[in-house]
C-alpha cells in the first residue's frame, strides 16, 4: 500500500498556515490533463521541472565562471539547487506550501542563456527591436511554450499558481514579466520565498567562489560590517583563510540571513495576520523579506561584489569573449536561417525570426555555444553532418 494524493493534500490541509496555497485548491493547468494517484500537482510540477531539457542544460551554463575555468564553481544548476534547498528549509519553517516553492525554484533560472548575466545582457541588446531579452519571462516561455515533451500541448502543463510563480519572479537583477496574470496582486508567499531565496544564495555562493578563485581576498572584506560580524560569530582572528574556515563562513553568512528572514517574516505575518492566501497576495508589500538591519549589510556585500568581483579583469574578459560568442552566432543564423536546426526552422512561419534565433542561443550550454561558434568560424572544425 502506498499514500495517496487526497492524503497528501489532506496532510497540507492539517498541518500548513492558512495563507499557504493547498495544492487541492489549485486553479488547475491551461490544458486539461489527469491528476496523478501519489502526487499533489505541486510535486507533479516539480517532476516535470527536473526532468525537462531545459533543467539538465544548466548543467553547463555560467554562474559567474564560465564552465571551463574549473570544476569547482558554481553553474546554474548546483545555483538553482542551492536555492531550492533554502527555500524548502524556509518553506517548512513557515507552514507553507514547500512543494510549490521547490517548484519555483527549480525553475526560476531556466531561461537563462549562455555565459550568464553577459550572455544576457548580449542578446537582450541583440533583440531590442523585438523587444528585448528578459530571463525571467524566457524561464516562463520555457515551460509554457518551447519545452516539447507532451503530444497534447506545449511546454510543461504546469499548474497556474507555479506558473504565476515563475512569471512574478524578481530580485533586484531579476525583472518580473507578468504574463496572463492579475499584475495588481503580489506573489504568494511560496513566490516571494523563492525570490528572497534567490539573491541570498547567489551572494553566499558569489562570495564563497570569489574568495576561492583568488578574486577577492579577506583582507579586503575587513571593511565590511557583514564580514566583521561574521568573523565574531565564528572567532576568526585573521590570517590564512584555509578551505574549512571558508566553509563556515558561508554556513554561518547563510545561517543568518535565513534566521533574519524567518524572524522578519513572522514579524510581519503577526502584524498581518492573514487567513488566506489572498490577504497575502493583496497586501501592499511583501511579507517574506530581511529586516532592514540585514538589508543594509546585503547592500554593502552587493556593492562590494560588483565592484570587487563581477568587475574583476578575469570576469570582464569572459564576458567580453561571451559577447562575441554570442554576437557572431547571432549574426550568422539571422543572416542565413537555413543554418538553424529542423526543430527551429518550422517556427519561423509564426514567429519573428530574431526571437527564433534568440531562442535557439538560449537554448545552448556554454559548451555548446562554443562548439557552434567553432563549427560556424574555424576552417579546421569539421562541420556537423547528420548520416
Amino acid at each position: 500500500m502506498y499514500v495517496m494524493r487526497e492524503r497528501l493534500e489532506q496532510n497540507e490541509l492539517n498541518t500548513l498556515a492558512p495563507y499557504a496555497l493547498l495544492s487541492q485548491n489549485s486553479r488547475g493547468r491551461q490544458y486539461s490533463d489527469h491528476q496523478s494517484q501519489y502526487r499533489t500537482a505541486f510535486q507533479r510540477d516539480r517532476d516535470r521541472i527536473i526532468h525537462s531539457a531545459a533543467f539538465r542544460r544548466l548543467e553547463y551554463k555560467t554562474q559567474v565562471f564560465v564552465n571551463d575555468e574549473g570544476d569547482y564553481y558554481r553553474t546554474r544548476l548546483t545555483h538553482t539547487l542551492e536555492v531550492a534547498q533554502i527555500g524548502r528549509a524556509i518553506a517548512r519553517a513557515l507552514a507553507v506550501n514547500e512543494d510549490l516553492v521547490e517548484a519555483i525554484c527549480l525553475a526560476h533560472d531556466l531561461g537563462h542563456p549562455p555565459f550568464g548575466h553577459a550572455g544576457e545582457a548580449t542578446l537582450n541588446h541583440l533583440t531590442q527591436d523585438i523587444g528585448g531579452y528578459n530571463h525571467n519571462h524566457q524561464s516562463y516561455r520555457v515551460v509554457s511554450e518551447l519545452e516539447r515533451r507532451y503530444p497534447e500541448w506545449p511546454g510543461l502543463n504546469l499548474t497556474l499558481e507555479t506558473l504565476e510563480g515563475i512569471a512574478k519572479h524578481e530580485t533586484e537583477y531579476d525583472i518580473s514579466e507578468v504574463v496572463g496574470f492579475e499584475q495588481s496582486t503580489r506573489a504568494s508567499i511560496e513566490a516571494q520565498i523563492a525570490n528572497v531565496v534567490d539573491e541570498l544564495a547567489y551572494n553566499a555562493h558569489d562570495l564563497d567562489d570569489g574568495l576561492q578563485s583568488g578574486l577577492i581576498t579577506p583582507d579586503q572584506l575587513a571593511e565590511l560590517e557583514i564580514w566583521q560580524q561574521l568573523c565574531e560569530r565564528i572567532g576568526w582572528q585573521g590570517g590564512t583563510l584555509d578551505p574549512i574556515t571558508r566553509h563556515h563562513f558561508i554556513r554561518e553568512l547563510v545561517g543568518m540571513e535565513v534566521d533574519d528572514v524567518l524572524t522578519e517574516t513572522t514579524r510581519r505575518l503577526d502584524e498581518l495576520n492573514p487567513k488566506s492566501p489572498e490577504d497575502i497576495q493583496h497586501h501592499h508589500e511583501n511579507v517574506v523579506t530581511h529586516s532592514e538591519a540585514i538589508s543594509a549589510l546585503n547592500r554593502e556585500l552587493k556593492d562590494f561584489l560588483f565592484e570587487n568581483m563581477y568587475r574583476h579583469f578575469r570576469v570582464v574578459r569572459m564576458q567580453k569573449r561571451a559577447e562575441h560568442f554570442i554576437t557572431a552566432i547571432f549574426e550568422s543564423h539571422v543572416q542565413e536561417p537555413r543554418l538553424l536546426p529542423p526543430e527551429y526552422q518550422s517556427h519561423l512561419e509564426n514567429r519573428d525570426l530574431h526571437r527564433v534565433v534568440a531562442d535557439y542561443i538560449a537554448g545552448m550550454t556554454d559548451r555548446s555555444a562554443l562548439l557552434e561558434y567553432r563549427r560556424l568560424f574555424d576552417p579546421l572544425m569539421r562541420p556537423l553532418i547528420a548520416g
